[in-house]
């Protein structure tokens, strides 16, 4: 039985910690030479992946792409390093793109809590970090996230400084957590009764996606999102007929481009013209790393908030495991 989606978002820090201390304990011997990474995973197995893409792209040296399907791009090959992400370790198309990794004879690392991929990575001695079970996987985030960061530095592809990091987002959070909690709130009582549209520059995209996700499953409620400055290339024609239904909000950072910050200074002149709820979430933080956990805490707030103003189940996904129990039959 799970505990209230709130009681999960209370305890970010302490699965945090709890992460870290899992990620020391873990060795790689023997690391194969790969030229590129392949992470694998959905949901909140996945976006893990693509918030770490995110935050070392501008300092990786091998391409990192990440895969939500059954399938698997057409360069993965004996030169890629395939990671599996599947917090039950059951997630059937994670299952499905990973037999068709091995085929083609890529290299194999995993993480999960266990089921199908935790037993493949046994029989076949692949390497794997193994996470504590029995929490819904958008509520094991930081888990997930950690042990990625874990094997990029394991495999020198990010800074040796992301540990210490985490640990300031820790203490940050911890000693400012219910200022943002109270925050959170306010926006959720701002946007309970509309559509949320949530921007960001392109290195926050994984972390805005996560606010939308978490919009999805924890407030049932639909969102979209987008990016600076793709978005201004397309779906800033969109904004054409009056809407106050909708509402924006703009995660921002100090690490944003400065024609990214300008370009959304232009576009909120456009948007004001068509509903007036418009938010502006600035991160908090000395690094990219801090400023991202403390969006995804605040945005895992806010959610929740949410559920609460409209008096809906955040734990329950009702119609997820309709899917899955269709899909089985």
């Amino acid at each position: 039985m799970y505990k209230k989606m709130k009681e999960y978002v209370a305890e970010f820090t302490d699965q945090l910690n709890a992460s870290l201390d899992i990620a020391s304990e873990f060795e790689w011997k023997n690391i194969p030479d790969f030229d590129n990474i392949l992470i694998c995973g959905l949901g909140g197995s996945g976006i893990g992946g693509t918030i770490l893409s995110n935050l070392i792209d501008d300092h990786c040296s091998v391409p990192i792409v990440s895969s939500k399907d059954y399938s698997i791009p057409g360069f993965v090959g004996e030169n890629t390093l395939v990671i599996a992400c599947s917090y039950s370790g059951n997630t059937e198309e994670t299952l499905e793109a990973l037999n068709e990794a091995v085929i083609r004879q890529a290299h194999i690392a995993c993480i999960s809590s266990g089921g199908a991929l935790a037993a493949a990575a046994a029989d076949r001695n692949w390497p794997i970090i193994e996470l504590p079970g029995g929490i819904p996987p958008r509520a094991a985030l930081a888990y997930s996230l950690i042990q990625l960061f874990k094997l990029a530095s394991v495999l020198e592809l990010t800074s040796e400084d992301w540990e210490e990091e985490v640990r300031n987002a820790i203490k940050y959070l911890d000693e400012h957590d219910d200022q943002i909690s109270t925050t959170a709130r306010q926006l959720a009582e701002s946007m309970s009764a509309k559509t949320p549209v949530i921007y960001s520059s392109g290195w926050l995209e994984g972390v805005a996606v996560r606010w939308q996700q978490q919009i999805n499953e924890n407030s049932k409620k639909l969102a979209w999102t987008n990016v600076y400055p793709e978005m201004n290339h397309n779906e800033l024609v969109g904004w054409r007929n009056e809407n106050h239904d909708l509402a924006v909000v703009f995660l921002t950072s100090n690490f944003d481009h400065d024609r990214v910050v300008r370009r959304m200074e232009l576009t909120e002149s456009v948007y004001v013209k068509y509903t007036p709820h418009i938010h502006h979430c600035k991160a908090e933080g000395d690094s990219m790393i801090e400023q991202a956990l403390y969006l995804i805490h605040l945005g895992d707030w806010m959610t929740v908030h949410m559920a609460d103003i409209t008096g809906a189940d955040a734990i329950e996904v009702d119609v997820i495991d309709w899917m899955k129990g269709e899909l089985a039959g």
